[in-house]
């Protein structure tokens, strides 16, 4: 009897045993306990990664400010980013989107200034000239900058001056070539869209009127102030002009589709100043990789982080190789004939789907 009254105590004895358990697991998955799950159930929490470069760990901080998202400005970051990781530095890029609003590159240039970063890196002239508005102290590079001097950025190319050096986005010869490639091909007009509150727009367009000119070419222009103007700036410009040149502007580039249909309803071929865009449906245009003037910019950010070199004495350059493409899809959607002559002097490409 005893025997029998022994055994039944020390079976209540583990039923509340496995009762007790079994609460303390309800109440970690419910997430009422006071240590993570994995610590109650005897694993280890698992490390973030070691190699991950963070705010916290890395040896530089840099300030990435670009205008606006688009292929071309795209390809200068990463560009610049590269320059700098493969020359073995430790950086936390913080970047920032202006959504094409300077009031946005105002902000994130102070935001910038704010948090003491080590560098502020300009993509577009409005994202430089916002920070160096800011600061006059931290080191700032730059890159898609269509005419460093006249955006009053640097004192000459050769001696910038001041904290400031980079890279510009328009080759000497870029807008002369594709004004003479549009007479030789026979048009007489051209019709130019752009952002006036932009001084790189403001400067090539007078130069293409200048070139134009000179050409025996007439110019019709259409101003925007946002994207969504770009579209009705184009029809406007239907039956005034027979061609679209369009050059490196920030916003319009970015809404450069809607040219781009208009020129393939109208039978306009539109002419385009950087790579990228013709190989987005633009007829063809002279230009350059935006990626070899960002990883330039990013060459001269290590002298400056690495090296200790000043700024200012670093010279700012223009792009090293001037490349003339042509899309042979857009052509024959635009109604152009590609002669033997054309294709001779040209690198003949097709429209790249999104995403490639």
């Amino acid at each position: 009897m005893k025997k029998l009254l022994l055994l039944l105590v020390i079976g209540v004895i583990s039923i509340l045993v496995a009762c007790g358990s079994g609460a303390i697991e309800e109440g970690s998955e419910e997430g009422n306990g006071d240590e993570p799950e994995d610590e109650i159930n005897g694993d280890e929490p698992e490390d973030e990664d070691e190699d991950e470069v963070t705010r916290d760990n890395a040896d530089f901080v840099v300030g990435v400010s670009q205008i606006v998202e688009h292929p071309s400005l795209d390809r200068a970051t990463e560009g610049f980013q590269d320059a700098l990781e493969e020359a073995g530095l430790s950086v936390y890029f913080d970047i920032s989107l202006a959504q094409g609003d300077n009031n946005n590159a105002s902000l994130i240039a102070e935001q910038f200034v704010g948090d003491e970063v080590d560098l502020i890196f300009g993509n577009s002239t409005p994202s430089t000239q916002s920070a160096l508005n800011e600061t006059d102290e931290i080191p700032i590079v730059f890159t898609s900058v269509t005419d460093p001097e006249g955006a009053g950025l640097v004192d000459t190319m050769d001696q910038p001056g001041g904290n400031v050096t980079g890279t510009a986005d328009m080759h000497p010869d870029a807008v002369p070539s594709a004004v003479e490639l549009v007479e030789e091909m026979g048009y007489e007009s051209i019709g130019l869209i752009y952002n006036a509150s932009e001084q790189n727009s403001v400067r090539q367009i007078e130069l293409v009127n200048e070139v134009a000119d000179e050409n025996g070419l007439e110019t019709h222009e259409a101003t925007v102030s946002s994207s969504s103007e770009v579209m009705q700036s184009a029809e406007s410009l239907v039956g005034q002009a027979d061609v679209f040149l369009i050059i490196t502007d920030n916003t319009v580039v970015s809404a450069l589709e809607s040219v781009i249909s208009v020129g393939q309803n109208e039978s306009m071929p539109v002419f385009v100043s950087e790579l990228d865009s013709v190989r987005r449906g633009g007829f063809a245009g002279y230009g350059f990789d935006y990626y070899d003037i960002g990883y330039e910019a990013g060459e001269k950010a290590v002298k400056i982080l690495e090296d200790g070199e000043n700024p200012g004495d670093i010279p700012a350059s223009y792009p090293q190789n001037l490349i003339l493409e042509v899309n042979e899809e857009a052509a024959e959607l635009m109604g152009v004939e590609i002669t033997d002559e054309l294709r001779e002097q040209a690198e003949i490409v097709t429209t790249e789907e999104e995403g490639e």
